[in-house]
């Protein structure tokens, strides 16, 4: 929010000098991002006047004119196209300094002699504008120092403003807390309600009321727009850094500037119908006044007539509507737009103007009678015209409710660390335009306005106390509390435990966006629809991640790009499902493994990571947490079919063990063989409680035995029917040998294994053995179709 200090003084007048002011508006929670003089530092400009034109004798772009400087007339060739007779300039004496230290002295142009310079807005440090001459008013005092005449000894005030004050976004807005901070009487102009001097009435239709709870309009008959906006006026919207452009756009600019409230014009003659308030329809087209056509979405509120489209609501208007020399009628807009339906419309269609930016913040719903009237009243003094009524369509139901907050006086003194009377805090609000409705035993009830929607709970109030009062004047404490220890349950593994086993074994940590590309995640996880952001930041970050390796893909593509072959990176974070109409959030732990199994070095060979690599990794996470996880073989769409594990957990699934597949991944433009897993953390991270186990006295027996097997039946399956029939008592199941040839038979290979029976308390017999070894035998033949090998 940019203004002008001269103006904002207009309103509040308070002692300080314009660095106080500054720091004083900071220091209320308004910082001032920067501030710039209103023009270039020059001397010796005044107001002349050109009392006659005549041709140059000697050059057609050149006219030699006599200057009044209001003591004496001097000529000055100048080569202005707008130069002519009467015309009030700027004018540069000899002896001026001109910004960038340039100095005027006596000339010749052209064999003619030239006392003086007639000045461009450019020239002065004013504006980028050097078309012509800068035209004054014809009132000026000729001879004046032209910056005593424009009020040059000003300076224009940057304020970075954060979402929730909106209501800042204007003079008022920033004359009420200075007003407050130095316990001054704001005043502003005066206004009233324009008569109306005929009965046309424009015909509004408001069929989205939940996006536009309140539209007027009201219909501004034979007005001249080719008058030009007073000087004054352009002044104050060129030193908040908005340009003139005629009458009435300027009018609704200034307005919007001094109250708050957007404001729209119509040409009247370009509208067919009424006005119609609605959301668009498919395939819509509309050329906004930029010239930029659009093809707007079903979800964007547009004003229209009874044919067409003519405005985007609350961003922008429609060329075709739009004012110029020509229109004799206007029909002026004022409309409260819910901030939520307006919410990131502009920059989906690549804008952002000054009218977007508050209505997204949220406008005072009570304003735009009061703002009607004004820019009424601002046109007919510039412009002229006839006013009708104001029609106004409103909806009481989707208008914002009135709100009030109970504020106790002990809650006041806790959070502020400081007891301040009730005398101060009720004046404090007071001032603030917070209506105190009840007294209360313990505090107030106060009603809140409806220009501060930031205002919601009890600590919104005691900030406006805080801040107000001066943070400065709070006493410096020390917190105090016990930091007692939080229960953590012996059998739940921290997930910093996880975090450093991985580190430990050469992996670095990512963090990537919980915002991700859509297309990147529909080749990773295309069975989930990810959920849309309704305002994203950019269109490769649309979509809430449904899975952790949509990130950690392109951190490796990125990685790659900069010439990093060996890349092994892991992540915790949360994944986003939709669960009906609710959000689950899901925390996972997931990987990538790019590269050599080991960093590059004289002892350790070039073998690239392979799935086993990976798994063993695994196998060794699980033995940490305690926990038995199976891998079986499953399929996956973004993983190698041949390639991929389904990981279960006492027949639950927790995850996925896999190589990229090769389709995905010349998708993704990456390179060498990927390795991923991910894993759901809660399924993992509950284990065991650790308790102590006596180391056996007693002899180990070794038992060993080759049997000939399926192909096709995993060394998971032949382990857990061992185990299942070994016995309490065995202490390790180890595979020493695994062999195929043809001497087996096609699709069966031979696994030899090694069983260890270690009893805690005596030695084992060897019928005790021979009978738990038996039971193993007789159950891999019975259930696996296993044969014992000769």
């Amino acid at each position: 929010m940019k203004f002008s200090e001269q103006w904002l003084r207009e309103w509040v007048n308070p002692a300080n000098d314009t660095q106080a002011l500054m720091d004083q508006i900071t220091m209320a929670g308004l910082e001032v991002d920067g501030f710039e003089p209103v023009a270039g530092k020059f001397s010796g400009i005044v107001v002349g006047e050109v009392v006659s034109v005549a041709p140059h004798p000697d050059a057609d772009k050149l006219r030699v004119c006599q200057v009044s400087d209001g003591t004496q007339t001097v000529q000055v060739v100048c080569g202005a196209p707008n130069v002519r007779d009467g015309l009030k300039v700027p004018f540069a004496v000899v002896g001026a300094v001109l910004p960038g230290d340039f100095k005027i002295k006596k000339a010749k142009l052209r064999g003619q002699p030239s006392e003086g310079m007639l000045c461009s807005e450019a020239e002065l440090g004013l504006s980028e504008n050097h078309d012509g001459l800068m035209e004054l008013p014809e009132d000026a005092p000729v001879g004046q120092e032209l910056a005593e005449f424009l009020k040059l000894n000003d300076v224009t005030i940057d304020v970075d403003l954060t979402p929730n004050r909106s209501d800042c976004l204007s003079i008022k807005g920033i004359a009420r807390e200075v007003g407050v901070l130095n316990s001054l009487v704001v005043e502003g102009p005066e206004i009233g309600p324009v008569e109306a001097v005929h009965p046309e009435v424009p015909e509004i239709t408001v069929k989205a009321p939940e996006g536009c709870p309140r539209y007027l309009g009201r219909i501004l008959r034979n007005v001249d727009l080719s008058i030009e906006s007073p000087l004054w006026m352009q002044e104050k919207l060129r030193r908040s850094g908005i340009r003139s452009i005629d009458a009435a756009v300027d009018v609704t600019n200034y307005v919007m500037l001094e109250l708050g409230q957007p404001l729209h014009a119509f040409d009247r003659d370009e509208i067919e119908g009424g006005i119609v308030v609605r959301m668009a329809k498919p395939g819509e087209k509309l050329v906004l006044l930029d010239g930029q056509e659009v093809e707007l979405t079903v979800d964007t509120l547009v004003i229209a007539d009874h044919a067409k489209p003519i405005a985007i609501a609350g961003v922008m208007g429609g060329e075709h509507s739009g004012v110029s020399e020509k229109t004799r009628d206007l029909i002026l807009e004022a409309a409260y737009f819910d901030p939520i339906t307006l919410a990131g419309k502009a920059r989906h269609y690549g804008l952002h103007t000054d009218a977007s930016h508050r209505f997204e913040r949220g406008v005072d719903y009570e304003l735009a009678r009061d703002a009607m009237e004004r820019a009424t009243a601002l046109l007919m003094s510039i412009v002229g015209g006839e006013p009708g009524d104001i029609v106004e369509v409103a909806s009481k139901q989707d208008l914002p409710e009135d709100r009030t907050v109970d504020l106790r006086e002990q809650r006041v003194t806790d959070v502020l660390g400081l007891a301040i009377d009730r005398t101060t805090v009720e004046e404090i609000l007071t001032r603030l335009g917070l209506h105190i409705d009840k007294l209360l035993k313990n505090g107030w009830r106060v009603h809140i306005p409806s220009f501060r929607p930031d205002i919601s709970i009890e600590e919104d109030l005691i900030e406006e106390i805080g801040r107000i009062y001066g943070y400065n004047n709070l006493p410096v404490t020390e917190p105090i509390g016990s930091l007692g220890l939080r229960p953590q349950e012996e059998a739940i593994r921290p997930v910093s435990a996880i975090q450093d086993y991985f580190v430990s074994c050469g992996y670095q940590e990512a963090i990537t966006y919980s915002f991700v590309d859509p297309k990147v995640q529909a080749l990773v996880d295309p069975e989930r629809e990810g959920i849309a952001l309704a305002n994203p930041i950019s269109s490769d970050l649309s979509v809430m991640r449904t899975t952790l390796w949509s990130g950690l893909l392109k951190t490796v593509a990125h990685n790659q790009n900069r010439q990093q072959p060996r890349i092994r990176l892991f992540e915790t974070g949360l994944r986003f499902v939709k669960d009906g109409d609710q959000i689950d959030q899901q925390p996972m732990l997931a990987g990538v493994v790019v590269g050599s199994q080991l960093p590059e070095n004289w002892a350790n060979g070039r073998r690239n990571a392979d799935f086993f690599d990976v798994k063993g990794e695994m196998e060794s996470l699980f033995r940490l947490l305690g926990i038995e996880v199976q891998f079986l073989a499953s399929q996956h769409p973004a993983l190698h079919p041949g390639q991929t594990a389904e990981l279960l957990r006492d027949g639950e699934h927790v995850g996925w063990l896999g190589t990229l597949h090769p389709q995905v991944q010349k998708k993704l433009e990456l390179n060498g063989t990927i390795l991923m897993f991910e894993l759901f953390l809660n399924s993992i991270v509950s284990g065991y409680v650790p308790n102590f186990k006596d180391v056996s006295k007693f002899p180990e027996v070794r038992r060993d035995l080759a049997i000939i097997i399926g192909s096709d039946v995993g060394f998971a399956d032949v382990e857990r029917v061992a185990k299942k029939h070994a016995g309490e008592h065995l202490t390790a199941l180890r595979a020493f040998d695994v062999y195929e040839g043809e001497s087996l038979g096609e699709g069966n290979r031979s696994l030899a294994l090694s069983l260890f029976w270690q009893h805690p308390e005596r030695t084992l017999n060897e019928e005790e053995v021979h009978s738990l070894f038996n039971g193993v035998i007789e159950a891999l033949q019975e259930e696996l179709g296993a044969t014992l090998r000769s």
